[in-house]
């Protein structure tokens, strides 16, 4: 295995790219663009100011099933490997994550489609493997019904066991371009997979060859149990949603346990996502964050909370109601999301509207002057609640403020790394190794036997 130089212990970002906003009504604001989530011009200007920042990664998270009651970027946005590409023709450090489905995508194609983005930007590609959730997309996709949980993970850890197996297809040193001898690669150095399983049968080789990095780094967002012993498992990075610091902390130390009793020794790097939301003084943030929740009327706010359980309808539910006594409720609260809101409410005797306002613009520890904000992300990095964070733009103009205003505090800490260095992959910028492509280690290893055994 190839080491990466490892880095101090400081904080990695990444930045999500959502568009018109990750809040129902955060398109309604006077600076807003409600056209951003098809705007090319609008990513440029971001994934730009992201690199000038030194952030690591810029991140697309992604649904497959849309309702009238979706939140506007979900319902008119880009495809994330389409606009992912278009940005690695015009950056050249920043990493590029990409959300897909293993559930709904074949494994031969996921390949395919990031290892051309790998190649296309130098080798900063992420898959974001998902598993996806939401009851309607199996009718986009000519499904009968939506896989159960227990088995669409067993389908993702074969999946990306084939996604890997591929991009193995070729070794490093494969493709000779020996223009006098003419020969163009080494057939002993391109394996076939032939790979058969539950879900699929794939035989290979892939048609491009391994990237800088080696493979795109993996991320997931493992939460239920599965899902955390999934990613545990198999991911680089864990995108995580966590609403305090001490549920963050405890969940990362859940997956770090989980990853060593897996035998692994570099262990996945955790990224609890955040909105913050910052400005030079406190009394300044404070008036955004008002703002920012002004802009959610109560029926965007509580069509935000029925996302969480599967788009569940509450019209006809008065805003008054005990949450945790709505007909259907406990049923609907299916995954690991919807069933924290609903035991928190419970716990809190929260109505339907209370519900709604807490979880439509969510209060965290990421509210205040620039310094604050810069003290909690040191907390949570010192008290093992994070490795790095995924931040999404809370208002316009929050981007600027963070690359500006709280990222040169951290630096001043050295707790952010100034720029890029010399590396230019995105294993690089998260100090993660280069797989060892598994046909050159086995040839090594037959070698190896070979010499013992003169």
């Amino acid at each position: 295995m190839t080491t990466a130089s490892a880095p101090a212990q400081q904080l990695r970002f990444g930045f999500i790219l959502s568009g018109a906003g990750a809040g129902w009504g955060d398109w309604r604001h006077p600076d807003a663009n409600p056209a951003a989530s098809t705007s090319l011009p609008h990513y440029l200007a971001q994934a730009r100011a992201a690199e000038r920042g030194g952030l690591d990664f810029l991140f697309v998270a992604d649904s497959l099933a849309i309702t009238a009651k979706s939140g506007p970027h979900y319902l008119n946005r880009f495809e994330p490997l389409t606009i992912l590409s278009a940005l690695a023709s015009a950056t050249e450090r920043i990493g590029l994550v990409g959300t897909l489905s293993s559930s709904y995508s074949e494994p031969f194609n996921v390949a395919r489609q990031f290892a051309s983005l790998d190649h296309i930007s130098g080798g900063r590609a992420g898959w974001n493997v998902v598993t996806s959730w939401r009851d309607g997309t199996a009718e986009n996709f000519g499904r009968e019904a939506h896989p159960d949980h227990d088995r669409r993970y067993r389908l993702a850890a074969e999946h990306l066991d084939v996604v890997q197996g591929l991009w193995d297809s070729w070794e490093d040193d494969a493709l000779l371009h020996d223009k006098a001898g003419g020969r163009f690669f080494d057939a002993d150095k391109l394996h076939a997979l032939d790979h058969e399983g539950e879900f699929f049968r794939v035989r290979g080789p892939l048609n491009i060859a391994r990237s800088p990095q080696g493979q795109p780094v993996v991320f997931q967002a493992g939460a239920s149990e599965q899902g955390r012993d999934f990613a545990a498992r198999r991911a680089d990075a864990i995108f995580a949603i966590q609403p305090d610091i001490d549920a963050a902390r405890a969940y990362r130390s859940d997956l770090r346990g989980r990853a060593l009793r897996h035998g692994r020794t570099q262990l996945p790097l955790v990224f609890p996502g955040i909105r913050p939301v910052s400005a030079p003084t406190a009394a300044e943030a404070e008036e955004k964050f008002a703002a920012l929740a002004a802009l959610q009327t109560p029926e965007q706010a509580i069509a935000a909370v029925g996302w969480h359980f599967n788009d569940f309808d509450f019209s006809g539910v008065a805003h008054d109601t005990p949450f945790a006594a709505i007909p259907g409720i406990e049923a609907a609260a299916r995954h690991h999301a919807p069933r924290r809101i609903l035991e928190e409410a419970r716990a809190d005797r929260l109505t339907l509207i209370a519900v709604a306002r807490r979880h439509a613009v969510s209060r965290t520890h990421f509210v205040g002057s620039h310094a604050q904000v810069a003290g909690a992300l040191a907390d949570w990095l010192a008290q093992g609640a994070a490795d790095g964070f995924n931040i999404s733009e809370a208002l316009p103009g929050s981007q600027a403020d963070f690359i500006d205003g709280v990222l040169p505090l951290l630096r001043r800490r050295g707790l952010a790394r100034d720029g890029y260095g010399a590396g230019r992959t995105l294993r690089d910028h998260l100090g993660l190794d280069i797989p060892v492509n598994r046909h050159a280690a086995e040839a090594g290893s037959r070698d190896v036997s070979d010499v013992n055994g003169r």
